[in-house]
């Protein structure tokens, strides 16, 4: 049978979901949008080609757009070295090109989720040039983390600290005083021990809500307060302990101040405004601290994202991830991909146990046909979606992009990783021909495969059988499908085969193969959709390997 429901149909996702506790349910669409849509020929995507591509978003039904960062910056690292908080860079446009994308989002009912990035800033941030020219004793070096370092003449590191890109986490300037950097030597981290620095991001906030932004992803949520002293980590892989320890630098409890103070921002505004915490922490127990009733509304779950195709551990961390969250009241998010991974079409097309970090194509049908199948399994879960542009269209990883044009920070640094993340962030494919495949008129700024036309969304629009028209068909029988996305639990069938899962909610059931054969099983009900082509017959039903389908118990 094709992959379309009779039930539900892409038209009837332009209705905005009600108000009341919009993001508990939500499907949330990240666009990067240096790679997204290019509307001036230059080679990079900007807001303005956001904005032509709104529609289309609509469409594909989800029902909040979520922008990397935009602002000024000079792009060491894609936009997350920050130089002005309240400016748009202008290869992305204006501030009226972000107020146009703002407001038309809204009227085709949408709602904008925009980066926030408060670990760290741009080293050509205002504040941190005047430090670095006042010299050491300057009051501004107090906003960051300045420091002697140690040894004889100070030419050793003040701790033993690594950069996340790999290499010491500290440079050391002319003047013999050394900086904190978690990320590259362009980004220098604020001390938000100091006030001036809680208050500069008190008004940031209210520029943006004032401009009418619907909430903000914080990046790095777990790693504004560093540990008392700035404790030696001692003899350890430190890149291995990320995200599986509580680390000095990592989710120490004084977060979670700085982020009470700012709910209380947000609950000043109308509209259910909302946070989003990218916060890595050893469990989802520490992250669940993150979305308390005073202070963010959600956190990524990435044990989720990171989970290999295996029932057994898929059902391990959904159970885990709804259990954890429950006494917050929060809901769980789930998600699959985004700018800083692997995409999953690339990591499910790979033996497990390679991590978000693949440099390898694989066998790509396998990796598609995985991703499909969890897809599926992601959007009938209780709680909130995040989709990275392009999974809709099955788009791999690009992972022979040549040397000289990757442009990953991490990739220069030769201790850390190895600059993964430009394969992921391959701008998108529009059409079957043309310049960049309608990306812009100018070309990309990184190049694409030749066989992105043929995954393009022209090429796949009207498939029937196409990810871009099972991704659309998905979000309108989840939209139509009552309470599909609310609650906070599922309802598991003990005597499913092994490597299969399934599971019910009001009205509605899923399986889910996750093994490399088919599966005779027991039709719970009405197939309402199927990740690949499905036939039942006498009540049963031939599960094909690696296909999940959703059933109408109802």
């Amino acid at each position: 049978m094709s992959q379309h429901s009779t039930d539900a149909s892409p038209a009837s996702v332009t209705t905005p979901r009600e108000s009341s506790g919009w993001w508990r349910g939500a499907v949330i669409y990240q666009v990067y949008p240096r790679s997204f849509a290019d509307s001036d020929g230059d080679g990079t995507g900007d807001l303005e080609g956001v904005r032509r591509r709104l529609p289309y978003l609509r469409d594909l039904g989800v029902d909040a757009v979520w922008l990397s960062p935009f602002y000024a910056s000079p792009q060491a690292d894609g936009g997350y070295d920050v130089a002005d908080y309240r400016a748009v860079d202008p290869m992305y446009g204006t501030l009226l090109d972000a107020d146009a994308v703002i407001r038309d989002a809204h009227a085709l009912g949408l709602r904008i989720i925009v980066d926030l990035v408060p670990n760290h800033s741009s080293d050509q941030h205002e504040w941190f040039k005047r430090a670095v020219a006042d010299g050491p004793g300057s009051p501004l070096r107090e906003r960051y983390h300045f420091r002697p370092g140690k040894g004889a003449h100070g030419e050793l590191p003040p701790n033993d600290w690594e950069s996340i890109f790999g290499g010491p986490a500290w440079t050391r300037l002319p003047d013999g005083d050394w900086y904190l950097h978690l990320f590259a030597p362009e980004q220098p981290d604020f001390n938000w021990e100091h006030p001036a620095v809680a208050d500069e991001f008190r008004s940031i906030l209210r520029f943006w809500l004032d401009m009418g932004v619907d909430g903000f992803r914080v990046d790095v949520a777990h790693g504004l307060v560093k540990a008392e002293g700035l404790p030696d980590l001692g003899s350890h892989d430190q890149l291995k302990l990320l995200g599986n320890e509580v680390m000095p630098f990592f989710d120490q409890d004084g977060v979670h101040d700085i982020y009470r103070s700012w709910r209380r921002i947000l609950d000043e505004y109308d509209g259910e405004r909302v946070f989003v915490a990218e916060a890595w922490t050893p469990t989802v127990e520490r992250t669940a601290h993150y979305v308390r009733p005073d202070e963010l509304h959600q956190a990524f779950n990435f044990q989720y994202l990171s989970a290999p195709w295996d029932a057994d551990g898929l059902r391990g961390i959904i159970d885990g991830s709804l259990d954890a969250m429950r006494p917050a009241g929060a809901p769980t998010t789930w998600v699959l991909s985004n700018h800083d991974v692997t995409r999953h079409t690339t990591r499910y097309a790979n033996p497990p146990g390679l991590g978000i970090q693949i440099r390898t194509p694989g066998d790509r049908e396998l990796g598609l046909r995985r991703a499909r199948a969890a897809t599926l399994l992601m959007l009938a879960l209780p709680g909130s979606a995040y989709l990275y542009q392009g999974e809709e269209l099955g788009l791999p990883d690009v992972t022979d992009l040549p040397d000289e044009v990757r442009q990953d920070p991490a990739y220069f640094r030769g201790a850390g990783q190895d600059g993964f993340r430009d394969g992921c962030r391959v701008p998108i494919p529009w059409t079957r021909t043309g310049p960049s495949y309608g990306f812009g008129e100018g070309g990309s700024w990184l190049p694409q495969p030749d066989s992105w036309g043929g995954l393009s969304v022209e090429a796949q629009t009207g498939d029937p059988d196409s990810t871009l028209e099972l991704y659309r068909t998905a979000l309108a029988v989840r939209r139509a499908q009552p309470g599909l996305g609310a609650g906070d639990g599922v309802k598991w069938h003990e005597d499913a085969p092994q490597g299969v899962l399934h599971f019910e909610r009001p009205g509605f059931a899923c399986t889910v193969n996750t093994t490399d054969t088919a599966v005779r099983i027991p039709a719970p009900g009405t197939v309402l959709l199927a990740s690949t082509p499905v036939a039942a017959d006498d009540g049963h039903m031939e599960l094909p390997a690696d296909t999940t389908v959703w059933w109408r118990t109802a």
